[in-house]
């Protein structure tokens, strides 16, 4: 094989790559949901991930309609008092001593995961109700799934105004935001294939 052979073949490749690459990103935005697949199930407990808009409301909420036993909120950041979230609680001020717990561990995704089933495993509970962003729900899924595949769980996205999904194209800054989560979507995929469910979490 020529080098000409060689760097044709692996333009032609890179071609391919990007062709699928984008193939794969225009089904993954355009099959971002807008509504909870299930509003109603009553679950132990309602996870919420950190770093959006809305989350900790929806999480709160769900918690004061009796829907959860308990709120673990995953990813909380040291600078963050338990005092600055409860003063977020609204009607849920109540319950926030029983009822909310506050994880610092996670720092990404798969921590989330980790620092979640963890804490389930320590309660005995068999069911969540997953609370975070739409565009971030695909690979929070397969991280949760992955760690957690004996756990009934619940979808609830959420859909910031920020975030453009009805037209993303038109919003630069929505359309980098659902491309990153795309690729990092098909990491976390990759990572499930390299390493199987476990059938129980670590602690």
């Amino acid at each position: 094989m020529t080098i000409g052979q060689l760097v044709r073949g692996i333009g032609v490749g890179a071609v391919a790559i990007a062709c699928l690459w984008l193939g794969g990103f225009l089904w993954f935005a355009s099959a971002l949901d807008h509504r909870p697949l299930d509003a109603a199930t009553t679950t132990d407990a309602v996870v919420v991930l950190t770093g959006g808009s809305e989350r900790l409301e929806a999480g709160f909420a769900i918690l004061a309609q009796g829907r959860a036993k308990k709120l673990f909120i995953s990813g909380v950041g040291k600078p963050t008092s338990r005092a600055e979230i409860r003063s977020r609680a609204g009607q849920v001020d109540t319950l926030f001593d029983c009822c909310v717990v506050i994880g610092r561990k996670a720092r990404d995704t798969a921590g989330n995961a980790l620092e979640t089933a963890v804490w389930m495993e320590a309660e005995g509970f068999r069911s969540l109700r997953l609370v975070t962003g739409g565009y971030h729900m695909p690979r929070s899924l397969v991280e949760f799934e992955r760690l957690m595949p004996g756990i009934g769980l619940i979808p609830h996205p959420v859909f910031p105004e920020r975030v453009k999904i009805d037209r993303w194209w038109e919003w630069p800054g929505t359309t980098e935001l659902i491309a990153g989560e795309y690729t990092k979507y098909l990491f976390a995929l990759a990572r499930l294939r390299l390493a199987p469910p476990r059938s129980e979490p670590r602690s």
